[in-house]
């Protein structure tokens, strides 16, 4: 037992955050194997049990089984406290555990919660957690009474408030996963439904640590002096929304099997909630499988950048692509240093973006390659699933259940990464850090 307790000491906060996810994981693929997860005699087999708990944990929604029919209500919950840990992190629930018992927060684990949370001050993370805790409830509790207004008019008191609060926790943690059986098709019209469920991703997406700074700016004259990050976020995540509206209409305005029947209000409407939903939230109100090949290639575009850091949603995130966007137009200016807002970039922190891109990329590349080889799927179908996986989207274009299991388990290895963070993920598996004690001599190469 001690041998055990040292060994876990010894790990570092990469390895421990890999290790949370993957406990809650299994944990989630055991209940769901359970005969009361299912309504039928017959349990769900471990492919798919592990599939659906990874797509659960980490809040990506892709499903081989159709979540609606294939669990029981009991199933259904255990897909939806998976959600919610996994939308809010390994850590935050820990800690809120650890607060409600009255355990004291070591500074080990502060340094956990603040890569989990992707904070900057490890002094305000225990502080943070409350703030996510509270924000969480209050957001999701919202939502779920707004959904609820709308639904008591279409089922039962009960069924009602299910599903509101269902679909409120699935929306803010960005996960996707729906109880209705065919997302929210049936509600393509529906204004109040389309602007909650697009609020709560867009609130989740953006970010705890930028929801937290945004509510303790109280007037406008403060808000000049937010903070780099929470500028960054607020500005990417409207122009890539705008820009998505914009592009996606104009793609999709006359096809016929998406938006081309609408009237002109609910084609903005729908274009609208196909521009916020790659922020790696997953629910669809048109066939996406439907969708224009140009269309789908610029939804994998946004599903790759994804949402923000330390929020519920996956990707890159908007603040890796906002300073490689700005490291490469500051470098065609001709500027030896990287500047944002009249504030200068430190280049460990574009050392780490650009090294977030690629690896994420290599990724994207390797999965598809092989899922190209071994699954008879047109290629743009087999990169938009991969894409949406890493991103921890769960939009897709149908083709999930029909996935060999060797191409289940490589989607599951992928929303793990996605989830974790491919950089993350790789400190986990690599050695040690060591400063050099060393420097070899330095020899120009030529690039480009």
């Amino acid at each position: 037992m001690n041998r055990i307790e040292f060994r876990i000491s010894e790990l570092n906060s990469a390895q421990i955050l890999a290790l949370g996810y993957f406990i809650v994981i299994i944990t989630g693929t055991i209940l769901l194997m359970l005969p009361i997860a299912t309504p039928g005699s017959q349990s769900l087999n471990f492919v798919d049990a592990l599939f659906t708990a990874t797509s659960a944990t980490c809040v990506t929604g892709l499903i081989v089984v159709n979540t609606a029919a294939a669990f029981s209500v009991f199933g259904q919950l255990v897909i939806l406290v998976l959600i919610q840990i996994g939308g809010l992190g390994i850590m935050t629930m820990s800690t809120m555990a650890g607060l409600l018992i009255g355990r004291r927060i070591s500074y080990k684990e502060r340094l956990i919660i603040q890569d989990d949370l992707q904070e900057f001050s490890i002094s305000n993370v225990v502080h943070l957690v409350k703030y996510v805790i509270s924000f969480t409830a209050i957001i999701q509790g919202i939502g779920a009474l707004l959904i609820f207004l709308r639904l008591i008019f279409k089922y039962d008191f009960l069924k009602s408030f299910y599903f509101s609060v269902f679909h409120a926790v699935s929306a803010f943690n960005n996960a996707g996963f729906d109880i209705f059986g065919n997302s929210l098709e049936n509600f393509t019209d529906d204004i109040l439904i389309n602007f909650v469920i697009m609020g709560l991703i867009i609130l989740g997406g953006l970010g705890f640590v930028v929801l937290v700074e945004m509510y303790n700016t109280k007037s406008l004259k403060k808000l000049r002096n937010i903070s780099l990050q929470t500028k960054i976020v607020l500005v990417l995540s409207f122009v890539l929304l705008v820009s998505g509206f914009f592009m996606i209409l104009l793609l999709e305005f006359d096809n016929p099997a998406t938006m081309g029947e609408l009237s002109a209000g609910n084609k903005m409407l729908s274009s609208l909630f196909l521009s916020v939903t790659p922020r790696t939230a997953g629910f669809n109100t048109v066939p996406t499988g439907d969708l224009k090949i140009a269309t789908l290639f610029f939804v994998i575009i946004l599903m790759y950048i994804g949402a923000s850091p330390g929020s519920t949603g996956g990707g890159i995130k908007t603040t890796t692509f906002g300073v490689m966007v700005m490291s490469t137009w500051n470098l065609v200016k001709g500027k030896n240093r990287v500047e944002i807002y009249k504030r200068e970039v430190d280049l460990e922190i574009i050392e780490k973006a650009f090294a977030i891109a690629l690896l994420s990329i290599f990724l994207v590349l390797i999965v598809t390659m092989i899922l190209v080889v071994n699954e008879d799927m047109p290629f743009i179908e087999v990169m938009f699933e991969t894409v949406s996986a890493f991103g921890t989207v769960g939009l897709s274009t149908g083709v999930t259940p029909n996935l060999s299991n060797l191409g289940r388990l490589l989607i599951t290895v992928t929303m793990f990464a996605g989830r974790v963070g491919p950089l993350t993920l790789a400190l986990a598996f690599a050695k040690r850090r060591q400063k050099g004690i060393y420097h070899y001599p330095r020899e120009d190469i030529m690039v480009g």
